[in-house]
């Protein structure tokens, strides 16, 4: 089930999200970014940092709210987080969601407390090399599948999330709804790996919390604040913080001589992970979080306003107001649920495309030598020969090379600039030449070199371009007359606004007018011979009309001398 993925009507092919991508889990195909479940860790962050907001993530909103309407009890699981999110008293928070409908509200870090204990009693009960913390779904999905050999450090405790859930399903039966609210979207997948327990039923984001509350008109100024059921506990409320594990843990182990260390983001995730992978890295106890400065720093956290310190200190002095709480001593009280949590390897088989494969899809994307390869990052894969690889695992595409694209778009518009027959010169705001063709210069029998930032009017009268460029309006199809360059042009100029440029173009149509004239002169012989021969024509007419003329007079004297005779006689 795809939970998070990108709208495809926003995808401008900015290639961001691949470059935030540390796993290189996004695919293009026909121009479209899109999630591959199979390598994601579900950080997140690739929808955060989308500058069209192409992000499509699967919401529990419409279910919760539905739910709360409904018999059945609805309870919240609040992250400590959300200390640094919601800029009011923390107490008027937990009022707000009362009002939205929920009838209980825990937090989340009641269930931190009792992961911190079972992370120590693990430490003392088990002997390994490495111990790696298992709270973030993100980091775990990152070990399991690009570090599978790290999976036997992973101490096999559920995450505070399941934890307290597990315990609310306990308290108020399996009929109850229990909803997580915090700020990262890998909780939702994380659900995949319990969804047969239903420990969890929905998660929604402080994100969608404050949607919700603009919805139902809730001004959390004007509450009254309240308290979270188990209010006696505070040691889990510094989990979303960098090194809060270690903190709720107390820093220290019986019977172990563990060096310990918190890596936060990514990037130093997978560093440590690389270096414990070659050996490099032994007797920690490491604390991590894919989320640079742990939760506080996640995806749906930096895209509220307040900047990193701020949410920081919020967390903490929120931390501190219960600083003299109680905390969790045993939990023996627990010993009938289990918080036991199995991690498997689940790396991916990728297939390596050969040397001449590889050398092939080069040439594709116009890498012909080492020179080629810029390895400049713009597509979102570190070299060239990685993002090759990619295409070849259908996760990238040839187009996505923006230096190619570019190499390839110049070389046809130059190609088609060189090769037309007609002038094309480019004038800047003061009419002096900036570009200039080849056909031009054949025309005008001047060299690039020589002509380029001198006045047009060398060549031709440019009062035609400064109206262009004074007036915005072009000039088509206008035919002037250059008696000495033997040209007769059909004269073109367009006003680049954007560029503040006249792009001139001219048609040399002399050789047409050489042909029209030729044309004419023969349809003039064409007249004057048809003109002579109707003048002939004219004159046998006139003769033949002669000489019957005088033909029918001696008929009529013949008749008129025969009609007397036979007259006489009669």
């Amino acid at each position: 089930m795809k939970y998070m993925n990108f709208s495809k009507a926003n995808c401008k092919n900015c290639y961001k999200c691949l470059r935030a991508c540390p796993v290189k889990a996004i695919k293009f195909k026909n121009e479209q970014a899109e999630i591959e479940e199979d390598r994601c860790i579900a950080c997140g962050h690739c929808l955060s940092i989308c500058p069209q907001n192409a992000r499509n993530v699967i919401s529990d909103l419409d279910k919760v709210k539905y739910i709360v309407n409904s018999s059945r009890p609805v309870i919240a699981a609040l992250a400590p987080s959300f200390a640094g999110f919601f800029d009011v008293e923390e107490g008027k928070v937990i009022k707000a969601l009362k009002k939205l409908g929920f009838s209980n509200v825990y937090e989340t870090a009641y269930g931190a407390e009792i992961v911190a204990k079972l992370y120590n009693k693990y430490v003392e009960e088990h002997s390994q090399e490495n111990y790696i913390t298992t709270s973030c779904p993100s980091s775990n999905y990152l070990v399991e599948k690009y570090y599978p050999e790290l999976v036997k450090y992973m101490i096999p405790v559920v995450s505070p999330m399941i934890a307290i859930g597990k315990i609310l399903k306990r308290d108020y039966g399996k009929e109850s709804f229990v909803v997580f609210i915090g700020p990262c979207h890998a909780k939702k997948i994380e659900l995949e790996d319990y969804k047969e327990e239903k420990i969890i039923d929905g998660v929604i984001t402080f994100e969608e919390v404050k949607l919700w509350l603009k919805e139902e008109n809730i001004d959390l100024d004007e509450l009254e604040a309240s308290e979270f059921e188990y209010k006696n506990l505070s040691g889990g409320r510094s989990f979303p913080l960098g090194g809060g594990i270690l903190e709720c843990m107390g820093g220290n182990f019986k019977n172990k001589s563990l060096n310990t260390i918190s890596v936060t983001g990514i990037e130093d995730c997978m560093e440590i992970f690389k270096s414990m992978k070659q050996g490099k890295v032994k007797n920690y106890f490491v604390e991590v979080s894919s989320c640079k400065g742990s939760c506080i720093g996640g995806p749906k956290m930096v895209k509220d306003e307040d900047g990193y310190y701020t949410r920081f200190n919020k967390v903490r002095n929120y931390i501190d107001k219960r600083v003299n709480a109680a905390t969790l001593e045993s939990i023996t009280f627990l010993e009938n649920i289990t918080f036991y949590r199995e991690f498997k390897d689940k790396s991916l088989i990728k297939e390596v495309c050969t040397k001449e494969e590889l050398n092939k899809i080069l040439r594709q994307m116009g890498k012909f030598s080492e020179e080629d390869e810029l390895n400049c990052g713009v597509c979102g894969y570190n070299t060239c020969r990685e993002k090759a690889q990619a295409i070849y695992e259908g996760m990238a595409e040839t187009s996505m090379c923006l230096h190619f694209m570019r190499s390839k778009a110049e070389g046809l518009s130059n190609v088609i600039i060189e090769s037309t027959p007609n002038c094309l010169i480019l004038l800047d705001e003061d009419m002096k030449i900036r570009e200039i063709n080849p056909a031009a210069e054949k025309t005008f029998l001047v060299h690039k070199e020589n002509i380029i930032g001198k006045p047009i009017s060398i060549l031709l009268e440019d009062e035609d371009f400064r109206k262009v460029k004074k007036t915005g309006k072009s000039i088509t199809g206008k035919k002037v007359i250059y008696g000495k360059y033997n040209a007769v042009f059909i004269e073109n100029a367009l006003y680049l606004e954007k560029q503040d440029v006249v792009l001139v173009s001219l048609v040399n149509i002399i050789d047409e007018e050489k042909n029209r004239e030729e044309l004419i002169k023969i349809k003039r012989n064409a007249l004057n011979a048809a003109d002579e021969i109707i003048e002939k024509q004219m004159r046998v007419a006139q003769e033949i009309a002669g000489v019957l003329g005088e033909t029918t007079a001696e008929t009529k004297l013949i008749l008129m001398e025969l009609r007397k005779v036979i007259s006489g006689e009669s």
